[in-house]
């Protein structure tokens, strides 16, 4: 089967896939994106959570990647007020470390080099009387606070996506790309789908965004070469809630690292991340002993009350797929994306590395390289365009979601307030006109429902329940194995048909 001509066939469906998908998808060009498995179950979903400009990147006179990033982080904290919220970070002064000067000229950078309107700027604490010093050690005298956001990683990427099927762009997740070969200026794609059939798409160009999978995709484009890759795993641990207090903390290493104390989903803390050399990219990422002693060591020199291996509910690992520089440690290698455009035979774009924070702008730089090339096309959009759910009137979360509760009063407040952060004003949609939690249908735990499992079937591919419950949500953190199998049960029932595994067929 062959489909009609596409401008882009984007091949990867985490942040910088489903980023170049919408952009090119709003410019007006013929988009489809292939995922082998579901959106963002790479990479993207296993980052440390974060918008921001990377505090000790500076450190590498990275000022170019500090100054893009903030600058990201306020189109992103306007454009989608629901995933991506302010918080602020404490990082304590410890002697022998960092000198206090030296953390004074940072923040001073941080707050600075880009225009910073929506976030408050840095101060100095002293940790004997403020709040913040409660859950630290006695010794710890002085701080300083400084702000960024944190960010739902996932729904990042499903928003994405969504937006870019909204444009058009077909979605096809469950889907792995067999081959490319170029014919007459243009790519044939072969494809097996989520049920097993071969496709064909023909395409006037291709995107390699396939992150740590990028040098094996690269090898089923025929006559394309990619740059030697080097994959450094992050791991990050998820505790009971370590304190009441809403701040975050970032606690300096001895080995020059730094690692993020995170009030999470409510009733956690996410506490990470490492940066170990790995091998394949379809080697197990888990995290290992060593890394769960590290984090837990680094941590139980700043707080007063330590942390057990008994207190972790939860770990995972990521993969950060970053440009091979020899000599360097994997802590100190560029996170800077690289473009590469070939154009020898029929155009192919790689990408290489890249961060949630700046994958906007990648996506925006990348589609912009591509219409070059292809010649047509409408100007970019993205900057200004809210993410699904984050057209919230001022970009006033907290007036909107005040709004919310007062129309929607018979929700448990619990289940209200998750969905308003999931869902943003597309809220209405998952609650329909319902006018009662019996109307939404069956509950599978913790307020999800029927209508919501519909919604992320029909709205946002989601077709497994760790599809739903650690991606489109992180609701297998409270849900018990039987609860979760009734979930995967239902989905099943829902999704027995052809189409099973994607949405947005071409």
């Amino acid at each position: 089967m062959t489909t009609a001509l596409q401008d882009i066939v984007v091949i990867g469906g985490g942040i910088n896939g489903a980023g170049i998908a919408r952009d090119a998808a709003r410019r007006g060009l013929k988009v489809t994106l292939f995922e082998r498995s579901d959106l963002a179950s790479g990479t993207s979903w296993a980052s440390t959570k974060l918008i921001h400009g990377g505090l000790r990147y500076l450190e590498c006179a990275d000022f170019k990647l500090v100054r893009e990033a903030l600058r990201e982080r306020e189109i992103l904290l306007r454009n989608a007020p629901h995933i991506v919220w302010p918080r602020r970070f404490v990082l304590p002064h410890v002697a022998g470390m960092r000198p206090a000067w030296m953390l004074r000229v940072g923040l001073f950078l941080y707050d600075h080099l880009s225009g910073r309107e929506l976030l408050e700027g840095s101060s100095k604490l002293d940790l004997r009387e403020h709040p913040a010093g409660a859950p630290l050690s006695s010794e710890l005298r002085t701080a300083f606070e400084y702000s960024d956001c944190c960010v739902d990683d996932s729904r990042l990427v499903v928003l994405n996506a969504v937006d870019a099927a909204e444009h058009g762009a077909a979605i096809m997740t469950r889907s792995t790309v067999i081959a490319a070969e170029p014919e007459g200026g243009s790519w044939i794609v072969r494809v097996r789908d989520a049920s097993g059939n071969l496709r064909e798409v023909r395409s006037r160009s291709l995107v390699n965004a396939a992150g740590p999978w990028v040098a094996s995709v690269g090898g089923s484009i025929s006559g394309t070469e990619t740059r030697p890759v080097r994959l450094v795993k992050g791991s990050h641990i998820v505790t009971r809630r370590l304190f009441g207090l809403d701040k975050s903390y970032l606690f300096q290493a001895d080995d020059s690292r730094v690692a993020f104390v995170i009030p999470y989903e409510r009733d956690f803390t996410l506490i990470g991340t490492t940066d170990i050399d790995h091998g394949s990219p379809d080697d197990e990422t888990v995290v290992s002993s060593r890394e769960t002693d590290y984090l837990l060591s680094l941590v139980n020199r700043y707080l007063k009350t330590a942390v057990k291996k008994e207190d972790i509910v939860w770990s995972f690992s990521g993969l950060r797929p970053l440009l091979h520089e020899p000599g360097k440690s994997a802590s100190a290698v560029s996170r800077e994306y690289v473009l590469d455009l070939d154009t020898a035979r029929a155009p192919v774009l790689k990408v290489y590395g890249g961060k949630l924070t700046t994958y906007r702008n990648l996506a925006e730089r990348a589609v912009t390289r591509l219409q070059g090339v292809l010649g047509t096309g409408k100007a970019a959009s993205t900057a200004t365009a809210p993410l699904p759910g984050g057209d919230v009137s001022g970009g006033d979360f907290d007036r909107f979601a005040t709004e919310m509760r007062s129309r929607y009063r018979w929700m448990p407040e619990g289940s209200l307030q998750r969905m308003l952060r999931a869902y943003g004003t597309r809220v209405e949609k998952v609650l329909g006109s319902s006018r009662s939690t019996d109307e939404l249908g069956q509950n599978f735990g913790c307020g999800l429902t029927e209508s919501e499992l519909d919604y992320l079937r029909q709205e946002e591919f989601a077709a497994s329940a760790d599809d739903v419950l650690w991606r489109r949500s992180k609701l297998g953190l409270y849900l018990s194995p039987t609860q979760a199998d009734t979930v995967a049960r239902y989905l099943g029932t829902r999704l027995s048909g052809p189409d099973a595994g994607y949405a947005h067929v071409l």
